[in-house]
């Protein structure tokens, strides 16, 4: 790993104090390699604390532009980037943001035919995402290339966060085999969303994301966080692998 520059310590110093972070940590957060995917509600808060935090190397993936009833919760993006492809919006802030990390943008959507391709190389994924079919791609790609993914998922006022496809714990089509069928999910602009919800769900999973990479103990491997921001409440739930998962199962 590369030693942390002085201008590194400077911005740092208050991780190096941590006796969860100190130099080490910090020195992993620099060599690490994330790919965000989706770079919206949840993407904008994922990739300010991942940029903040010091990690080396941010993958961006979204295959959408700025658009106006983005930003009350797309708090990454701006009245100055409408119009604009939204890695290079983020690739703008985060370069404002912390100038030493590295950015790779990817403006296509993430889909089981380009997501390995994607995902190789990186350290970890986690999700920005809002459907199923790009989880369900985004979980097959992080089993096949033992990848720790990070979930995240919000509808109204409500979110979850949870760390899927590690040696240990289960994968994303454990807690869902199937999708539900197309008629009865609502898209956002239907349903609405809170927009701090986004921001609360992303920076928990910025959160898990850091602390796995650092060696932060416990990490949520088994375990489904639940927010529900109308009774202001976070309660956890206990996940298990499937041994007859389709994709990580003994009986695939």
């Amino acid at each position: 790993m590369t030693a942390l520059t002085k201008r590194e310590r400077e911005r740092y110093a208050r991780h190096l104090v941590l006796p969860e972070i100190g130099e080490a940590g910090q020195e992993k957060l620099k060599a690490s390699r994330v790919l965000v995917v989706g770079i919206g509600g949840l993407g904008s808060s994922i990739v300010l604390y991942l940029a903040g935090a010091g990690v080396g190397t941010l993958g961006l993936v979204d295959p959408d532009s700025v658009s106006l009833s983005n930003l009350h919760r797309q708090v990454i993006h701006g009245s100055s980037t409408l119009g604009r492809p939204k890695v290079e919006s983020a690739c703008s802030r985060i370069g404002d943001l912390n100038g030493d990390i590295e950015v790779e943008m990817h403006p296509v959507a993430f889909e089981a035919k380009n997501g390995r391709r994607l995902a190789t190389g990186y350290d970890l994924v986690v999700d920005g995402t809002d459907n199923f079919k790009t989880r369900y791609a985004i979980s097959d790609v992080c089993l096949e290339l033992e990848i720790p993914y990070v979930y995240g998922a919000i509808f109204r006022l409500e979110g979850q966060v949870s760390l899927l496809c590690t040696d240990s714990g289960p994968c994303y089509r454990c807690l869902f085999p199937k999708p539900p069928p197309p008629e009865s999910v609502l898209r956002g602009e239907d349903a609405g969303i809170l927009g701090v919800v986004p921001g609360t769900i992303g920076t928990l999973e910025a959160t898990v994301a850091i602390k796995w990479i650092v060696g932060i103990e416990p990490h949520p491997i088994g375990q489904l966080f639940l927010f529900d921001a109308r009774a202001m409440r976070l309660e956890s739930v206990d996940i298990a692998a499937n041994p007859r998962c389709s994709s990580c199962g003994s009986r695939p």
